[in-house]
């Protein structure tokens, strides 16, 4: 993700802002802040089993020409459009190797809204791992509330494929766990990548039952108003 800054320089002529005008600034600020919700979505997996391609697709549309092994943990967000309301979709990316996780793994775990576990569909080894990350996750006292779905990616490389569909199916269900089978490089499977995401977005989304909708002013204080979310139609 790219954050640009603009700024412009005045002259000494120039009027100084009113305070007026900066506190009216600050309120709008505070009142965007406080309308935009963020969901932070974690994805573990192996080393190269294209973590970071997927979010990549997902946050920029794009396969990345060139990629590296991800030190840490690398991050990128979207803003999707979900009934009506622009939310903050954060996507943490971390690395598979343990070399680059030992003093990251603890802050990539804190308040995490969902989980996507990822395994190279041509790799049988990658999704026998899947246990060792699920075990990691839980480990971290992630909530079992916490909605996870697993993605078999490179689904492209149809004549390579070690993992079957079937087999893929029976370890989601045994762990509560939807299922995407898809490809990060192919476009033609942009829509699928997208969903993986959307869906959590979605299922999130509907989760919260408590929404701050409104905001007011009072005596120069901005009050949140909470309303009770009845129902959802979510596209996704």
């Amino acid at each position: 993700m790219t954050t640009e800054f603009s700024f412009s320089a005045s002259s000494s002529n120039d009027a100084a802002p009113s305070l007026t005008s900066s506190v009216d600034l600050s309120t709008s600020s505070l009142e965007l802040s406080i309308q935009t919700r963020i969901f932070k979505i974690i994805v573990i997996g192996d080393s190269n089993v294209g973590k970071t391609c997927l979010t990549f697709r997902f946050t920029g549309g794009s396969f990345p020409d060139k990629t590296e092994a991800t030190i840490g943990v690398d991050f990128r967000e979207k803003a999707v459009e979900i009934e009506g309301e622009t939310i903050k979709v954060q996507v943490w990316d971390t690395a598979g190797q343990e070399r680059f996780r030992k003093s990251m793994v603890e802050h990539y775990y804190r308040n995490v809204h969902a989980v996507v576990f990822v395994y190279d569909v041509t790799k049988m080894t990658s999704f026998r791992n899947l246990q060792t990350w699920i075990e990691e996750c839980n480990g971290h006292r992630v909530s079992a509330s916490v909605p996870r779905v697993l993605v078999g990616n490179k689904c492209d490389l149809v004549d390579q494929i070690q993992v079957p569909s079937n087999m893929a199916l029976k370890f989601a269900d045994s762990h509560n766990m939807l299922l995407f089978e898809t490809s990060a490089k192919d476009p033609r499977e942009s829509q699928n990548v997208d969903s993986i995401f959307m869906s959590l977005a979605c299922r999130l989304k509907a989760q919260k039952s408590l929404l701050y909708r409104d905001v007011e002013r009072e005596d120069g204080r901005v009050r949140l108003t909470q309303e009770t979310e009845t129902k959802s139609n979510c596209p996704c």
